[in-house]
């Protein structure tokens, strides 16, 4: 049997479902906001502004987005190492896309508040 075509689905193609996982995660997002607010931030800074994040996933989340260009990662080369992170153009492109969609979320949640 060929489990890989087992959990294929016509949405698999769909741009939307593309972009919807490179943003995905619990981590991403909180990420390309805060790079978004400071520009340009060490690891150690970004660390420091992301609550509850550990090493390990901030680490693995900053390498998928820079694996999907979203995420530019800087090494300068001196002692001790120096390393910058910021926004691509195309993640900067994104940034009006959060925005929409938090003002629609906003909107949805203050719409189904209960009184």
């Amino acid at each position: 049997m060929n489990t890989e075509s087992k959990y294929k689905n016509k949405y698999d193609t769909c741009h939307l479902t593309y972009a919807l996982n490179i943003i995905g995660g619990k981590w991403r997002l909180p990420i390309l906001w805060t790079l978004h607010k400071h520009d340009i931030l060490r690891y150690n800074q970004l660390k420091r502004s992301i609550e509850g994040i550990t090493n390990m996933m901030l680490t693995q989340s900053l390498k998928d987005l820079e694996a999907y260009g979203i995420i530019h990662r800087k090494q300068y080369m001196e002692i001790p190492p120096r390393v910058e992170y910021s926004l691509t153009k195309d993640g900067k492109d994104l940034i009006p896309a959060l925005i929409a969609l938090a003002k629609w979320g906003k909107h949805i949640n203050e719409k189904n508040k209960c009184d």
